[in-house]
């Protein structure tokens, strides 16, 4: 199977590239491309506008006779959007632009007439000068005042912007250690609420009633044990490796008292056994091979 895309090509042993005829066409013939409006302008045809930018299939030729110091000009053919009336221009090297040649004029732009008002100026003062060598020494003083103007402008301007970013950076640096300090008074206080609630929390569950006397004590001792159980707390300190005590000693007496209440609440009632109804209503089951009577 070929390539696709071809790198080289077979040329036979016989190959005279000179056999070949040479195409004759014409010497200044036309190509269509495809170009954008290059200035807005309006059909004298219908009126219609054209703005800057709209997209044409154009006609292309170089014009006979005309060039600028050597370089070719090109005119372009294009019709009307509206009326199909064939609209030319020309390249125009000189001014690096485009100018309108037939079939439509060019609409008004005021930032043309200010350049070519500023060229006709140029060119006058360059006439000027070269006629008046005083005038020329007149206008090089006057350029060289207006340049140191605009430097010592500059220079006020850039004094002022160190001098801005001066204060900027000490206002900067204010601001960083005042919210360093705050950030610093913040953790303190954070740091200090932790404190205090690992100490609330180790106190509470540190806290628990103290265990029930033991029955062989005497009922006085009990008396004052039981009601300093229930009036006054007793914290329990135990190593990790003592034996925990039971569930039941560290609950209050209430709470143990009433822990037994509702199991015997709870207790399950005896069931009764069921009576046999059957002997009651004087009913006999026959057993197999027997009829009840």
């Amino acid at each position: 199977m070929s390539e696709r895309k071809v790198l080289n090509k077979y040329f036979p042993p016989d190959f005279d590239p000179s056999l070949i005829p040479r195409r004759k066409g014409p010497k200044n013939s036309q190509q269509v491309v495809r170009l954008m409006a290059p200035f807005s302008m309006r059909c004298n045809t219908c009126g219609e506008y054209i703005y800057k930018g709209k997209k044409f299939n154009a006609r292309k030729e170089t014009v006979d006779g005309e060039d600028y110091y050597g370089i070719k000009i090109f005119r372009f053919y294009i019709k009307c959007t509206l009326c199909s009336a064939e609209i030319t221009f020309k390249t125009d090297p000189k001014n690096t632009d485009y100018s309108a040649e037939h079939g439509a004029s060019r609409n008004f732009e005021p930032w043309r007439d200010e350049k070519d008002g500023q060229e006709v100026d140029r060119l006058a003062r360059l006439e000027e000068e070269e006629n008046n060598p005083m005038k020329a020494l007149e206008n090089r003083t006057v350029d060289a005042k207006r340049e140191m103007d605009i430097l010592d402008a500059l220079q006020d301007i850039r004094a002022k912007n160190a001098r801005n970013e001066r204060v900027g950076q000490s206002i900067d640096m204010v601001a960083r250690i005042r919210v360093e300090d705050l950030e610093t008074e913040e953790d303190q206080r954070r740091r200090e609420e932790d404190e205090e609630d690992e100490k609330l929390v180790q106190e509470v569950f540190s806290k628990a009633s103290a265990p029930t006397p033991l029955a062989g004590q005497s009922s006085n001792s009990s008396g004052s044990s039981s009601e300093a159980s229930t009036s006054k707390p007793v914290t329990i300190k135990r190593k990790a490796g003592d034996i925990e005590p039971e569930l039941h000693s560290l609950l209050p007496e209430t709470t143990r008292e009433l822990i037994s209440s509702k199991a015997a609440v709870a207790a399950p009632s005896a069931k009764k056994p069921k009576s046999d109804l059957k002997s009651k209503l004087g009913i006999k089951v026959a057993k197999k091979g027997k009829v009840a009577v």
